[in-house]
């Protein structure tokens, strides 16, 4: 989970003592990194996922599932095994947010062989399984993106209660800072949060309604001070601490593209795909203990770690603050990043203007330079004592400190100082599944995408407020069947990435306006519908059958697409559908099926 730097954790007003210093170091390390690898071409098309696990006690005797807070030891154990043995070990393992979750990677790259598709799967597996195999008997390695009773009384092993008072990390009602990974980073950054915004995170979710939930459904805290109250929503489930969305799992795709141009393409075009993959891959309808009317996490993760300040949420003049902000640190992108995307970039985009001057006047081109100097109107989270004076030549500490802290949909990542790294790009709006082979075929479904759109150079860019729009109805609940989405209708005529350049993107396209595009279902956006759009899965087999794959990977990955298929069009029925009945409340014990 992004920048993990070793040291000593400053507070909030420590740290902001320090936020123009930060900015400052950090617009001078993206600058020298720029610099020197903007001219490089012909990367290896190198890719990799992450997938992060929570870590589950079955308690058999009492009926109980709790969360085990053991992490951080399941860590250790792991790395001794793995890299630390072997710099060349098949897995990597790092820590996340939550005291009982682990995130795992291949130990090495994928590239871009078509054989490479088959060993995904068998990859996720060594790493169930090597997990699995430190863990005590009654534990188990679980991909969950939501843990059902996350917050209730009880749901953790050890138990813990929460410690609702200002000396707390979180000052949760609900969620004890226990469950908070032991690296200071992740609490140095809840606290911060906190404090930066003034008061604890507001997170409501709409409550699923059935005949038994009360009308209006308004909840009680006995250990509230009055704040709860006020920031609690009828009919919603409150939350209150960045656990409840970081303490989430997730799965992730990171590209490296052969070049700077390339990687800009990309992340433009699978923007276009976040909220459509996000609705595919829902997982999420349970929160607190409760059935929400939503099925995927993002706008809970969203509120989670909004540390905006009421002046930058427009409910208070601007006076302390200098910008209005739209957004959270974790929400949708908000400009395009390739010449071909320019036009479409019509939402608001805040920036800071003396950091855009700078970028402008040391050459970076208006796109790019308007992208950085909107992630640097946020203000550092979480700064070390001993990494605030770096060497800018060789180092990037205070860059990924704010690059790292704007949790987009996308993430556009520059080569980390003198390295053999290129220019990548991340798609993280998934949520993660609860096997390997369905993880394995969202991943395989991705990276197929990427291949198509740069062999046949496609163009599914639309106005990015359709695609706001869109994530809107993605976290809908049953999106996948009853969401509509704004969808390109013509993907191979648009801007060519090959003349990628601003006279291209201004005078080489016939703009049909808001006929390029309409509201299209995730069934007709994923296997076609005739007369309206020809479809992703006939597009990628179309793709397939002029490649050279031998039989065995063709079947593995016509399988995965096959489960894509069934998902779009609902024979099969995905993660968040797990509930029949959704009765509003969730049992804190569990039967098990024979």
């Amino acid at each position: 989970m992004g920048l993990l730097s070793q040291g000593s954790p400053l507070n909030w007003e420590e740290t902001k003592k320090y936020a123009d210093h930060v900015r400052m170091h950090g617009i001078v390390q993206f600058l020298n990194i720029y610099n020197k690898v903007k001219e490089r071409q012909k990367d290896v098309l190198l890719w990799g996922d992450e997938v992060e696990y929570m870590l589950i006690e079955m308690d058999e005797k009492n009926e109980k599932v709790r969360l085990v807070l053991n992490g951080g030891e399941v860590l250790e154990t792991l790395q001794d095994k793995g890299e630390k043995a072997n710099p060349n070990h098949p897995t990597l393992w790092r820590p996340e947010y939550g005291s009982y979750m682990i995130e795992g990677t291949p130990g090495q790259p994928y590239g871009g062989t078509m054989s490479e598709f088959n060993t995904v799967e068998d990859n996720m597996g060594k790493r169930r399984r090597e997990a699995s195999s430190v863990l005590n008997k009654n534990e188990t390695l679980a991909t969950i993106t939501s843990f059902p009773r996350l917050g209730c009384p009880g749901f953790t092993q050890p138990e813990y209660k929460p410690t609702p008072v200002e000396k707390g990390v979180s000052k949760s009602l609900f969620f004890p800072d226990e469950a908070i990974n032991g690296h200071p980073r992740f609490s140095t950054l809840t606290r911060n949060i906190r404090h930066r915004r003034g008061e604890k995170v507001v997170i409501n979710v709409p409550i699923f309604k059935d005949k038994c939930t009360p009308s209006p459904f308004v909840e009680k805290f006995p250990e509230d001070d009055g704040e709860a109250a006020r920031a609690a929503l009828p009919d919603h489930i409150y939350m209150d601490a960045m656990g409840f969305g970081m303490g989430n799992c997730c799965l992730q795709v990171t590209f490296q593209a052969c070049s700077i141009e390339e990687a800009r393409y990309l992340y433009d075009q699978l923007a276009t795909f976040c909220p459509i993959v996000m609705a595919l891959s829902a997982a999420s309808p349970f929160y607190r203990g409760y059935v929400s009317d939503i099925d995927c996490r993002w706008g809970v993760i969203s509120a989670s770690v909004d540390d905006r300040t009421g002046e930058e949420r427009g409910l208070e003049p601007l006076k302390s603050n200098k910008f209005r902000i739209l957004k959270s640190r974790y929400d949708s992108i908000d400009s395009y990043l390739s010449s071909c995307g320019d036009k479409y970039n019509d939402i608001d985009l805040t920036i800071d203007e003396e950091i855009n001057k700078q970028l402008l006047d040391a050459g970076i081109d208006k796109l790019l330079a308007q992208h950085i100097a909107h992630l640097f109107i946020r203000d550092p989270l979480s700064l070390f004592e001993e990494k605030i004076h770096l060497d800018d030549e060789n180092e990037s500490d205070h860059f990924e400190n704010l690059q790292s802290t704007n949790w987009q949909t996308m993430r556009f990542k520059p080569p980390p100082p003198n390295s053999d790294i290129g220019w990548r790009v991340e798609f993280r709006p998934m949520e993660v599944q609860l096997t390997d082979f369905e993880n394995s075929a969202y991943v395989v479904f991705i990276v197929l995408l990427t291949r198509v759109i740069l062999s046949y150079k496609l163009d599914f860019l639309i106005p990015l407020s359709k695609v706001d729009e869109n994530m809107k109805v993605a976290q809908e609940r049953n999106a996948v069947q009853e969401g509509m989405f704004y969808f390109r209708k013509d993907i191979y005529k648009g801007c060519n990435p090959v003349l990628d350049s601003s006279s291209a993107a201004q005078n080489g396209l016939d703009s049909e306006g808001d006929n390029e595009y309409i509201l299209m279902s995730i069934d007709t956006i994923i296997n076609g519908k005739e007369g309206v759009f020809q479809g992703l899965i006939p597009i990628l087999n179309c793709y397939l059958e002029n490649m050279e794959v031998d039989v065995d990977t063709r079947c593995t990955i016509l399988n995965y697409l096959k489960l894509i298929k069934r998902r779009a069009s609902g024979l099969r029925k995905s993660t968040q559908h797990s509930n029949s009945g959704r009765h509003i409340l969730l049992p804190d014990t569990v039967k098990k099926v024979n």
